[in-house]
């Protein structure tokens, strides 16, 4: 089985799969680059404590990270667990997405946007930052966008507005809120909702020839 690790600057994602790409669990646990590599080791020891997984049968462990400053303590920790090494996702990798020097992240993104559907794409990524890849027909990543990411945005209100307490993001029972919080959870899902949208359609017109297929990842996306 194949270990599958995301570190994100909020969550870091462990996912376990098989080797026919079956998804056996898929867990999260809170991103915090001052942990050691005991500690990490320790997490993950439990993820799969209590998920009822055996550590023994991974073969091996690949990580994607937009934190370097954890990514040694990962490794270090994968290595003591697994005896080997981890693939570490990053610029010069086979990955058949051709690119510069772009962000583990937005490789991932592209690559398995790649597996699932036909290119040319539109990869939309809702994470702590939301970011937008642009992938050619030929795989290659031609550009993007980057902008702050919803639960971002809405700890930003809350934290700038005296009166606007913290909320939980929820899909909104609404489009027009009949409250504090309702007005803030609507403003912020329906107005990125919108706002990417707009973006989508702007791309669409600098590529008049071409359909891309538009595909939406990360802890938000449902959410949006």
């Amino acid at each position: 089985m194949l270990l599958a690790i995301d570190i994100g600057n909020s969550n870091i994602s462990v996912g376990l799969f098989s080797r026919e790409k079956t998804l056996h669990f898929l867990a999260s646990i809170d991103t915090d680059s001052r942990k050691t590599a005991d500690q990490i080791s320790i997490d993950l020891m439990n993820i799969f404590s209590l998920y009822g997984f055996d550590l023994k049968d991974v073969s091996g462990a690949i990580f994607s990270s937009v934190v370097p400053p954890i990514n040694f303590m990962m490794e270090k920790a994968l290595t003591r667990l697994l005896g080997k090494p981890p693939m570490i996702v990053g610029p010069g990798g086979d990955t058949g997405l051709t690119h510069n020097q772009l962000g583990a992240d937005l490789v991932a993104d592209g690559v398995a946007a790649l597996e699932k559907y036909p290119a040319p794409i539109i990869v939309i990524d809702m994470g702590t930052a939301t970011t937008i890849s642009y992938i050619s027909a030929k795989h290659a990543y031609e550009g993007g966008l980057m902008f702050p990411g919803v639960r971002l945005s809405l700890d930003a209100l809350s934290d700038h507005a005296a009166q606007l307490s913290d909320i939980s993001l929820q899909y909104p029972k609404n489009l027009i809120g009949k409250n504090t919080e309702d007005c803030m959870r609507n403003g912020i899902v329906y107005g990125t909702a919108g706002m990417l949208d707009g973006i989508i359609d702007r791309i669409r017109e600098t590529i008049p020839d071409e359909t891309p297929a538009i595909v939406a990842t990360g802890s938000n996306a449902a959410v949006v």
